[in-house]
């Protein structure tokens, strides 16, 4: 048999190796693949490393299969008081079944961001209809997670993305609702701080009025000591002086007019119209 000409036995390796390089793709770490037959999906399940195709036949698509962010818009929803709140948020996903993620929203992530912040949206605005402004802002943000997860995950795997997590960034009042808020705060605190004070003034007037209470007490307490210390006292002299005096009455009587005369001729601008021969004068006659 005679054998190819050289000149054949170039090409028909190259086509080999076309053939070859045709025949297999990689799918990566961070990718998930989808396996076409004539445009009808055959297999989607591949783990990472290298897969087999038919040349022609068959073609494949990759997605990225890491973790995406949706950063929503600031959004207006109503609480249960029918005020409005406006609420910053963002939630994190993923692939998670391939297949149905190429069928529901043609394998484009943008796509996907607009499903899942439309049904994020709705889940919200049930569940913040639920719940007064004081609720959402004092509330633990855990169980509102907790319940939007449980709720979006579901809705979110028909279109075959995993949800990872939602997390609410912020949650402000409009201009209008946080002026009215701020003034009621504000009256609020003012009523208390006039009630703080009504109610200090009371308590000074109350010790005021105990403290001179105790006060008259005191003084009342210390004039009497002090009057019966001093009664005491005058009677004790008294008894001095009369057992003194007693001893000599007339010594007694002489002292006694001396410290009349001194205080009665204390003041020189006084003037006394006297008897001389009164009792009063009765120690300056020589008949004594």
């Amino acid at each position: 048999m005679n054998s190819l000409p050289k000149q054949l036995l170039v090409p028909t390796g190259l086509s080999v190796l076309i053939l070859g390089y045709m025949s297999v793709f990689y799918v990566g770490e961070s990718e998930k693949a989808i396996k076409f037959r004539l445009g009808e999906i055959v297999e989607s399940d591949y783990r990472p490393g290298l897969h087999f195709k038919m040349p022609l036949i068959n073609n494949t698509s990759a997605f990225d299969a890491r973790i995406q962010t949706l950063n929503a818009k600031s959004e207006r929803f109503l609480t249960s008081e029918k005020k409005n709140v406006i609420v910053d948020s963002f939630a994190k996903w993923k692939i998670g079944d391939v297949g149905l993620f190429y069928t529901t929203v043609s394998g484009d992530s943008f796509q996907a961001n607009l499903r899942l912040d439309q049904i994020m949206k709705d889940a919200m605005r049930g569940e913040f209809g639920l719940r007064t402004i004081k609720e959402l802002v004092s509330e633990d943000r855990g169980n509102l997670r907790k319940v939007l997860m449980e709720k979006l995950s579901p809705v979110a795997e028909q279109y075959g993305i995993e949800l990872v997590d939602i997390r609410i960034k912020r949650i402000d009042l409009p201009d209008e609702v946080s002026s009215s808020v701020f003034r009621r705060m504000e009256a609020e605190r003012e009523r208390v701080a006039r009630e703080f004070r009504s109610q200090g003034a009371e308590l000074a007037e109350q010790i005021s009025a105990q403290a001179d209470k105790e006060r008259e007490i005191i003084l009342a307490n210390a004039y009497r000591e002090a009057e019966q210390i001093r009664g005491r006292g005058d009677a004790k002299s008294a008894e001095i002086y009369a057992v003194s005096h007693g001893k000599n009455e007339e010594f007694y009587a002489f002292h006694r007019s001396l410290n009349a005369y001194q205080k009665s001729f204390e003041n020189t601008q006084d003037t006394l119209l006297l008897e001389p021969k009164s009792d009063f004068f009765r120690y300056f006659s020589k008949e004594e």
